[in-house]
C-alpha cells in the first residue's frame, strides 16, 4: 500500500514505452510497490530483457507485450491479451512517445509529423479508449489513467512543432478523459516531466538550442523522482485525483525567461 489508503494487491498496471527510460523507471517503481505490471512497446526483445530484470529486482511479475500504440489493431490485441490474462486493468500509464527531428518547422516532413502524432497522441487516445472499455465493464468497476505530458505541454522548445502540438493535445485528452470517466469511477491525471535523465535527454549536457538562439547545457534529474510521483498518483483511492503535476529539474530553463 503506497499511502495507507489504497491496497495494490492484485492490481494490474500497463505502462506503454515501459521497457526503457522513464517508462522503465515507472515500471520498476510500480512493481516494487506491489503492482503487477505489463510493459508494452514495439521491440519485444527490449521488453523481455527489461521484464526479466525488473521481475528479479522487485520480486513481482512484470509481463512484456509487444504493441504499436499508433496501430488500432495492435492496441486492441494488447488490451485483449490483458483482459484474457488478468481479467482487468486498474492503471494505464500512457508513456510511449517520440521527439521530432530538431529542424526548422518548414523542413519537417509530413511523414515525420504523422509518426510523432501517431506515437504521442493517437497512441494515448487508442489506449485510453480500450482502457475505458475494460474499466467500465470489470468488477469492481473503474481505474486510473496517467498521461505523460511534458514541459512542452505548456511551453515549447525551438524547432519542436510536432512534439509540442501533441503534448498540448495530451492536456486536452487528459481533461476530457477525467470528465468522461467520472460516471464510471475512472480517474485521469497528467504528469509533466522536465529533463528526466535518459537516452533521449543525453544531449542536454552538451548543449541545447535555447529560445534566444544560444546553445546552453541544461540540468537534468534522476527519472526515479518521476517514478515516485507516478506511484503517488497511482496510489490514491479513486475518489481522489491529481489532475496535473509538474516534476522537473530544479535548474532547467523553464520558470521565468530562461
Amino acid at each position: 500500500m503506497s499511502d495507507g489508503s489504497f491496497d495494490v494487491t492484485g492490481k494490474i498496471a500497463l505502462v506503454t514505452g515501459g521497457g526503457t527510460g522513464v517508462g522503465k523507471a515507472i515500471s520498476r517503481a510500480l512493481s516494487a510497490e506491489g503492482w503487477t505490471v505489463v510493459i508494452a512497446g514495439r521491440r519485444l526483445e527490449v521488453l523481455e530483457a527489461a521484464a526479466s530484470e525488473l521481475s528479479v529486482e522487485t520480486g513481482n511479475e512484470v509481463k512484456p507485450l509487444a504493441a504499436d500504440v499508433g496501430d488500432p489493431a495492435s492496441v486492441k490485441a494488447l488490451f485483449g491479451e490483458i483482459a484474457r490474462t488478468f481479467g482487468r486493468l486498474d492503471l494505464l500509464v500512457n508513456n510511449a512517445g517520440m521527439f521530432n527531428s530538431p529542424v526548422p518547422l518548414e523542413e519537417i516532413s509530413f511523414e515525420e509529423w504523422s509518426n510523432v502524432v501517431a506515437a504521442n497522441l493517437t497512441g494515448a487516445f487508442l489506449c485510453t479508449q480500450e482502457a475505458f472499455r475494460l474499466m467500465k465493464s470489470q468488477d469492481p468497476r473503474g481505474g486510473r489513467i496517467i498521461n505523460n505530458g511534458s514541459i512542452s505541454a505548456t511551453t515549447p522548445r525551438p524547432n519542436s512543432a510536432p512534439y509540442t502540438a501533441t503534448k498540448h493535445a495530451i492536456t486536452g485528452l487528459t481533461k476530457s478523459t477525467a470528465l468522461d470517466g467520472r460516471p464510471f469511477d475512472i480517474a485521469c491525471g497528467q504528469i509533466d516531466i522536465g529533463n528526466a535523465a535518459s537516452d533521449m535527454t543525453a544531449a542536454m549536457s552538451a548543449g541545447v538550442l535555447q529560445a534566444n538562439g544560444e546553445m546552453a547545457s541544461e540540468a537534468t534529474m534522476d527519472p526515479v523522482h518521476v517514478a515516485e510521483a507516478v506511484v503517488y498518483m497511482a496510489g490514491l483511492p479513486l475518489d481522489a485525483n491529481v489532475l496535473s503535476m509538474t516534476v522537473m529539474a530544479t535548474k532547467m530553463p523553464f520558470v521565468g525567461r530562461g
